[in-house]
């Protein structure tokens, strides 16, 4: 190896032109502007992702000018996993919710007799209908519990007893019950706002 001073020439040998290795070539990692890959880059990027985040497809038909317009106006229409919000938009109202459950009661049990192997199955159909109906009250962020029990009476006493952890600000409960002369239907509605 030469050593060069201030002054010193630079050699002259020839210095041989880099040869490309000879292992294996690397595919091109594909555009996110072509139709098949967008899919799969999408879903790398989001895999480690915990928040819910709609699928956009991007528009592949219109000039790059108006790109830029629907994909803003594609993404106001996402919607985020965390808002920040601590309290509900519309708080439970427990009144309403309650008058709606007995009515869902008395009309699905107003001729009903006791039977353990139809209560089994009318639990679950009563439960869900309640669920169903209580989510029409547009209840934002809230989680409902719902609970329907069958007791039969034969001259026994009975308690039932729930505990929670939760806000007494905005959590709350309803109790709806239907009676007949050889059983007792009682459901209930736990509302837990989740911020």
């Amino acid at each position: 190896m030469e050593r060069r001073g201030r002054g010193a020439k630079p050699s002259t040998s020839p210095v041989p032109p880099a040869q490309p290795s000879p292992g294996p070539r690397r595919d091109r990692r594909p555009s996110m502007f072509e139709k098949e890959a967008y899919a799969q880059i999408l879903r790398e990027r989001l895999r480690d992702s915990f928040h819910d985040v709609q699928y956009v497809e991007p528009p592949f038909d219109d000039s790059i000018a108006d790109i830029g317009k629907e994909w803003k106006s594609a993404l106001a229409k996402l919607k985020f996993a965390n808002s920040y919000r601590m309290e509900p938009l519309k708080k439970f109202q427990a009144q309403s919710v309650e008058t709606k459950v007995q009515q869902i009661l008395m009309e699905h049990l107003k001729d009903v007799k006791y039977d353990d192997k139809l209560f089994s199955h009318l639990s679950l159909e009563l439960s869900d209908r309640i669920l169903s109906a209580v989510k029409e009250f547009g209840y934002h962020r809230y989680k409902f519990i719902i609970k329907v029990l069958f007791i039969q009476k034969t001259g026994q006493a009975i308690n039932i007893a729930s505990r929670w952890i939760w806000d007494v600000a905005w959590d709350s409960w309803v109790e709806a019950k239907h009676e007949t002369e050889s059983y007792v239907a009682l459901a209930l509605v736990f509302a837990l706002y989740c911020e």
